[in-house]
C-alpha cells in the first residue's frame, strides 16, 4: 500500500512506531527522484540533513511532516531566487513562518518552483521550467506558487506554503486538486518573504485535506514583531462551528467561463451541493468585487512589485514579467490616491453585500488552459485567471479554495469560499463539509481517498489561554522542549527581554541550564521564545519546573508582560554571566566551538 502522506495518516503511524520520519523522508527523495527534480523544485534539502533534521525535531503538532516552500520565502543557508538567479541571495535568518513550523516539528524537504517574483497565475513564467498539472502534463499547473501545489498533489510532501497576492494560492490548488488556504491578511507573518506587492501580500499553505490546511496554519499564525502588516489584534487560528442558518452568496448574474462549459457546470453543481446541505443560497450583487478585481493591476499596486525588483536589468527578467512590473513606473501619486479613494468607496459597497451572506462561494478560475495557448497569449489569458481571486486581499477577505470535480477530460476544478476577515475559522468547517459531500474524492493525484482522512475538528469552547517566555534548556531543538510540545503548546515567536535582565550558566544543572534574573542594571535584550499553552497545561508545565529556577513575570523589549522563568538570586553566586551572548543558544554555540 502507498504511503499516504496526509498529516493524520502520519502522525498515527508515529505513534504506534510503525514508521519513522527518517523512513519518511526516504520515501519522500525516492518519489523525488523518480519524478525528476525539475522543474517543480528549485533546490531541495541534502536528504542526509533532513533525515538528522528529523531526529532531532521537536515533538510538537507537526512532529515529522515533511514540508515545501516557495522560492521567494527565505531558509536559512539555502538561495531564495524568487526563480531569478542573478537576483539570488542567502539569508542567514529564515523567514518568520518557516521557524514557527519547524519549532511544530515539520521537516522541511525544499524549495519549489514559481512564477518569476510571483508574478502570474500560470507558472510558465520561470527560467527552471514549466511545472504542469499532474492530471494533464499539455495544461498549466497554475501560479504562481506552480511547484508549491504539484509536489503536494503529486504525494511528496505533506503540505507546503505558497504566497497568494492576487490569487496564486488558489488557482494552483484548483488545478491540482488540492486545498489551498488564503488566510486573513497579516495572520500569517510575512517576514522572511521577498514581496510582490507589500501591502497586500499573505503566505497561503497547500495541503491534501482542510484539516491538514488548518492544522498547519494553527501552528504558523500568530503576531510578529518583525512585520510590519501583522496584525496584533488578531485572533489565534482555530477552527470554529457554523451558526444556523448559513447564507451562501452566489452573484445573482451569470459568470464568465471564458466558453468552458464544463467549469460552468462544475459550478453549478457545487452551488446544488451546497443547498443539499441545508444552507440558504442567496444572491448578491458581485460589481463591487468584480470592478476591485479590475483595480489589481491596472491600479498602482502594480507599481509596489517594483520594490523588489527595481535594481534588475531588463534582461534578468522573463519579458512578460518586466513588462508588466516595468508598467508600474507610469504610476503617478496622483494616480494612486485616487485608486485609493475608488478602493474605500467599492469597499463600503461591499460592505453592503456582506449584510446579506455570511459567505460566498465563486469558481477559483472561470477555466483552465493548455500551456501552449498560454506562451502564445500570456496576458489576457492570465487575466483571465485572475477574475475571481483579485478582489480577495483588496478588500481584506479571507478564502478557501477547495476542489469540486472534474471536468469530463479528466481536469480537475474548484471553487472558493470567501469571507471577511478573521472568518478563516469558519471557512475551514464549511470548506470540509463541500469537499467531502464529493463523492469517491480522492486527495490530489494521490490513491487515497478523502474518506480515509480525517475532517476538521472544530475547537469546543474558547480555552484560556496562557504566553509563556523560556530562555534555556526549553527552547526549540534542547532538551526539555517537548515538556511543552507534549502539552499542545505552540510556538508564536522569538523575542528578547527588556533592559535590567541578566542570563547565567547555572553550574551542576542536568541537562545544562540557565538562570535569567532581573537586576535593574542588567543589558537585557536576552533571546527568549513564547509560547502559548492552555490553563491546564500551564498547571502541569509549571509543576515540573524545580528549584532555583520559577515562573514570574518578564517584561519584553516591546513593552508586553508575559509569564516566564526566573531565577532565586542566590543561585547565581559564583555563576558564570553569560548576558553578553545575548542568549542560551548562542552561549552553546560559543562552547561548542571552544
Amino acid at each position: 500500500m502507498i504511503l499516504s502522506l496526509d498529516i493524520d495518516n502520519l502522525a498515527v503511524l508515529y505513534e504506534a512506531n510503525k514508521t519513522t520520519p527518517e523512513a519518511v523522508i526516504d520515501e519522500i527523495y525516492a518519489r523525488i527522484h523518480a519524478k525528476g527534480v525539475h522543474p517543480d523544485w528549485i533546490a531541495l534539502v541534502d536528504k542526509e540533513a533532513a533525515k538528522d533534521r528529523a531526529r532531532r525535531a521537536p515533538r510538537g503538532p507537526l512532529y515529522g511532516i515533511p514540508f515545501a516552500v516557495k522560492d521567494n520565502i527565505d531558509v536559512a543557508g539555502m538561495p531564495t531566487t524568487c526563480a531569478c538567479p542573478v537576483f539570488a541571495y542567502t539569508p542567514e535568518r529564515s523567514a518568520t513562518v518557516v521557524e514557527r513550523l519547524e519549532a511544530a516539528g515539520a521537516i522541511l524537504i525544499g524549495k519549489t518552483n514559481l512564477d518569476q517574483f510571483a508574478t502570474g497565475l500560470n507558472g510558465t513564467r520561470s527560467p527552471y521550467g514549466i511545472p504542469t498539472s499532474v492530471f494533464d502534463p499539455v495544461y498549466i499547473s497554475g501560479g504562481s506558487s506552480s511547484g508549491s501545489a504539484v509536489v503536494v498533489a503529486s504525494g511528496l510532501v505533506s503540505f507546503s506554503l505558497g504566497t497568494d497576492t492576487a490569487g496564486s494560492g488558489r488557482v494552483p490548488a484548483a488545478f491540482n486538486n488540492i486545498v489551498g488556504m488564503k488566510p486573513t491578511k497579516g495572520l500569517i507573518s510575512t517576514h522572511g518573504v521577498v514581496p510582490a506587492c507589500k501591502s497586500q501580500d499573505v503566505v497561503s499553505i497547500f495541503a491534501l485535506t482542510v484539516a491538514d490546511a488548518a492544522k498547519v496554519a494553527s501552528a504558523a499564525a500568530g503576531y510578529d514583531k518583525d512585520d510590519c502588516f501583522s496584525r496584533a489584534d488578531a485572533p489565534p487560528f482555530a477552527v470554529e462551528s457554523v451558526g444556523r442558518p448559513l447564507k451562501v452568496g452566489v452573484p445573482n448574474s451569470p459568470l464568465s467561463f471564458f466558453e468552458d462549459s464544463e467549469y460552468r457546470r462544475l459550478y453549478h453543481h457545487t452551488i446544488d451541493r451546497l443547498a443539499g446541505l441545508g444552507v440558504e443560497i442567496t444572491p448578491f450583487n458581485y460589481t463591487p468585487f468584480r470592478d476591485t478585481a479590475a483595480m489589481l493591476y491596472d491600479g498602482p499596486w502594480v507599481a509596489e512589485r517594483l520594490f523588489a525588483t527595481d535594481d534588475l536589468a531588463e534582461h534578468d527578467l522573463n519579458p512578460v514579467v518586466a513588462g508588466i512590473i516595468r508598467g508600474g513606473r507610469a504610476k503617478t501619486a496622483l494616480q494612486t490616491f485616487e485608486s485609493f479613494y475608488r478602493l474605500a468607496e467599492l469597499r463600503r459597497a461591499a460592505d453592503a453585500e456582506w449584510k446579506r451572506m455570511d459567505v460566498m462561494v465563486l469558481p477559483t478560475a472561470g477555466t483552465t488552459y493548455k500551456i501552449n495557448d498560454m506562451l502564445a497569449d500570456p496576458v489576457r489569458l492570465n487575466s483571465n485567471l485572475g477574475a475571481y481571486t483579485n478582489f480577495v486581499n483588496l478588500l481584506d477577505l479571507a478564502a478557501l479554495a477547495i476542489p469540486a470535480g472534474f471536468r469530463d477530460d479528466g481536469i480537475p476544478f474548484g471553487v472558493t469560499l470567501i469571507g471577511r476577515a478573521f472568518s478563516d475559522g469558519k471557512l475551514a468547517t464549511i470548506g470540509d463539509a463541500v469537499h467531502r459531500a464529493l463523492l469517491g474524492a480522492k486527495i490530489g493525484a494521490t490513491e487515497t481517498a478523502l474518506d480515509d482522512t480525517v475532517r476538521v475538528a472544530v475547537r469546543p469552547a474558547k480555552k484560556k489561554t496562557v504566553e509563556v517566555a523560556v530562555v534555556g534548556a526549553h527552547l526549540s531543538g534542547q532538551p526539555l522542549n517537548s515538556q511543552l510540545t507534549e502539552r499542545g503548546a505552540i510556538f508564536r515567536e522569538t523575542s528578547r527581554t527588556a533592559a535590567g535582565y541578566r542570563l547565567y550558566a547555572l553550574p551542576g544543572t542536568s541537562p545544562p541550564k540557565p538562570g535569567l534574573v532581573y537586576e535593574g542594571t542588567g543589558p537585557g535584550a536576552i533571546e527568549v521564545e513564547i509560547w502559548e499553552m492552555d490553563d491546564a497545561a500551564f498547571g502541569s508545565f509549571v509543576a515540573l519546573i524545580p528549584a532555583p529556577l520559577g515562573i514570574g513575570t518578564l517584561v519584553l523589549e516591546d513593552g508586553r508582560r508575559v509569564k516566564g522563568f526566573l531565577c532565586e538570586s542566590h543561585a547565581i553566586v559564583g555563576a558564570e554571566d553569560i548576558t553578553g551572548f545575548g542568549g542560551w543558544r548562542a552561549w552553546l554555540g560559543r562552547v561548542a566551538v571552544a
